[in-house]
């Protein structure tokens, strides 16, 4: 059987690094990216689960853009999305861009495994 694939964007260098870990034990295959990303490109990586970060430094979108996009794609619409922010608005950002869910930052590890575990069983 094929390992899930999670698509993580996240401009962290520590928060990639230990859910490449997590997440590979866990037996899902991490795909890491430190800035944003295109439809395309995604469309080519298919990852089962989407966590985005909502601010991505360097990057001329927001995780929330990024979702909308994600969303309005037919080839993508049902790949599920979690963002990730430390901002106190991140449910209201997650319901505007159409994404499955939040984390909010700094996350409970279990707490984050459960939420992946909610769309990738």
């Amino acid at each position: 059987m094929m390992s899930k694939r999670i698509l993580v964007i996240d401009d962290d260098d520590d928060i990639l690094s230990i859910l490449d870990i997590i997440f590979g034990e866990e037996g899902y295959e991490p795909i890491l990216f430190k800035t944003g990303t295109t439809t395309e490109e995604i469309k080519v990586l298919h990852p089962d689960l989407i966590l985005l970060d909502v601010r991505i430094a360097g990057f001329g979108k927001t995780g929330a853009e990024i979702c909308k996009e994600i969303k309005t794609e037919m080839d993508l619409a049902n790949i599920p999305v979690l963002l990730v922010s430390a901002e106190e608005d991140v449910a209201v950002l997650a319901r505007g861009c159409g994404a499955n869910g939040f984390v909010s930052k700094p996350f409970d590890i279990y707490y984050l495994l459960t939420k992946v575990k909610e769309f990738l069983p």
